[in-house]
């Protein structure tokens, strides 16, 4: 049974634990490759292949200058050499495992490689409108399409080919814990790759909601500085592991847009307040858009100014949790685990070029 292999792009979080998840889940051998130095990798269900990072600064944006790049190619800086060592680590190791696929969450030039390297992809679809050059070239390339989101959050404007080699695989998040009656905390979810929130914004939106208990899970950037007092109701936990239990019970999850977390929210059956960060692509935007759409939240773009929450939070409060909750598959990990499998067995039965 050959190998397959999982890329993992390393912006936040979100990324490397639905990748440990679903690579545990899959039947046959599963190597974790990515610049995975900030993560815990101990708990991960099989090889590692951690790269060299690519990245031009602690504070890259993503963009490289542009110029001539060639239009297929988001990110190609000339004279980088994190960018030569970690593709060279990719192709050694596609060489050496032979893989029968290669799963991309998400790079349009690691796919691009792969298909130079004659190894087949699925390669994950974001939410936004990714019908640029780069995007189309990729999915073309690709074996099979996967979007991380349900089909009834599909962009409208996204290409019909595209939506027709798409497998939806849902919300990927852990299954909630089953709880009790929902509480009165507000749980505020921040996650590694997005904007960072200040510890004065906090209290501000606390103060603003005195009578809830405010509970933050995630990265707070300037938290240990004393710069700012906390009112008695806001509690900081900081980087959790458990954020679906801590999510079973609140009375309003506030959030943004990022696949994790409306994953995690959905899975809680929590009313939802999204609060959705600038993307490429619009990413957030347009999934929060969608998710006001179906009234599964209320949305307000950027962090609310403190004046603005106690309307905000009535507003979502007033939401039937329901709407989001429907969006919720609890096995869809197990089901995208599945179709991963089942390409790699249709591939496996194909002839294979070159090999006798």
């Amino acid at each position: 049974m050959r190998p397959i292999g999982y890329y993992v792009h390393h912006q936040g979080a979100g990324h490397w634990e639905r990748a440990r998840r679903i690579a545990a889940l899959l039947p046959r051998p599963c190597t974790l490759i990515g610049t995975l130095a900030g993560f815990e990798t101990g708990g991960a269900p099989g090889p590692v292949l951690d790269l060299p990072d690519d990245r031009m600064s602690v504070s890259f944006d993503g963009w490289d200058g542009g110029g001539d790049r060639p239009q297929g190619l988001h990110y190609a800086p000339l004279g980088h050499p994190g960018i030569r060592h970690r593709m060279a680590r990719i192709a050694r190791w596609a060489e050496e495992a032979d893989p029968v696929l290669l799963v991309v969450d998400v790079s349009v030039e690691v796919t691009i490689l792969a298909r130079l390297l004659s190894v087949p992809t699925l390669v994950f679809r974001l939410s936004g409108l990714r019908d640029d050059p780069p995007h189309l070239e990729a999915y073309r390339a690709a074996e099979e399409v996967i979007a991380s989101f349900p089909e009834v959050l599909e962009d409208p404007e996204m290409p019909e080919w595209v939506r027709a080699k798409t497998f939806y695989a849902g919300l990927l998040a852990e299954p909630a814990p089953a709880g009790g009656p929902r509480g009165r905390d507000v749980v505020v979810v921040l996650g590694r790759g997005g904007v960072g929130i200040r510890l004065a914004e906090l209290a501000a939106a606390a103060r603003a909601v005195p009578g809830r208990t405010w509970q933050v899970l995630g990265t707070v950037p300037d938290a240990q500085d004393g710069s700012c007092a906390l009112p008695p109701n806001l509690v900081l936990h900081g980087w959790v592991e458990d954020v679906a239990a801590r999510l079973a019970g609140a009375g309003l999850v506030v959030g943004a847009a990022g696949d994790g977390v409306v994953a995690a929210a959905a899975s809680a059956g929590a009313p939802f307040l999204c609060l959705p960060e600038p993307r490429a692509h619009e990413e957030q935007v347009r999934k929060a858009a969608a998710l006001a759409r179906l009234g599964a939240a209320v949305v307000h773009e950027g962090w609310p100014a403190a004046s603005d929450w106690p309307a905000l939070v009535e507003r979502a409060l007033a939401l039937d949790p329901g709407r989001l909750s429907a969006l919720a598959e609890p096995r869809a990990m197990e089901r995208l685990a599945a179709e991963i499998e089942a390409v790699a067995k249709r591939i496996e039965a194909r002839p294979r070029p070159g090999v006798a």
